[in-house]
């Protein structure tokens, strides 16, 4: 896994939402056209280190990350939208839009998606984060290929200290 996408415009999806017991579909230009957005994947809901910190931490982090620029921080991942709606609820999260990437195209797309058939996920993101300016992906934080589930670089903290440093 690697930040080569670094540059260029992120994949062209339509991801199928749940807010409050309706359907709801948000295309990648609707979601990242004319913003600065946050994005941070993760390999799955209710899972102990996304649910324990890392979604908690951007959640904690939403108004130092709008002062640095932000417009939206994102929570994504290779769930379907019923999950990432019950997630978003379970974690009383109010400043993180938690979007569904039920097919993993997105993610497939970003060049991120990976096997854990051997946890019983099946294929799941790989832990990254990433700036994007009006579609352009300008910086992306990927962690690294070690076993387990690795937590280095991803967090809000890595992303605020990147975003200061630009001011």
């Amino acid at each position: 896994m690697t930040n080569e996408k670094e540059g260029q415009n992120v994949p062209q999806v339509v991801f199928k939402l749940r807010h409050e017991g309706d359907w709801q579909e948000l295309s990648t230009d609707e979601l990242f056209g004319g913003k600065t957005v946050v994005v941070f994947a993760l390999p799955g809901a209710f899972t102990p280190t996304c649910s324990s910190t890392h979604l908690p931490g951007y959640e904690a982090q939403a108004e130092r990350l709008r002062k640095a620029g932000v417009d939206e921080i994102v929570c994504l991942s290779v769930n379907d939208a019923f999950v990432m709606d019950a997630w978003c609820r379970d974690q009383n999260t109010k400043h993180v839009r938690l979007v569904a990437d039920g097919n993993g195209d997105f993610t497939r797309g970003m060049g991120m998606l990976v096997d854990k058939r051997d946890l019983g996920f099946g294929e799941r993101s790989w832990r990254y984060s990433m700036l994007v300016r009006d579609g352009v992906i300008e910086k992306m934080f990927v962690e690294p290929e070690v076993p387990g589930d690795p937590f280095e670089v991803s967090d809000a903290h890595t992303m605020i200290t990147y975003l200061e440093g630009k001011s």
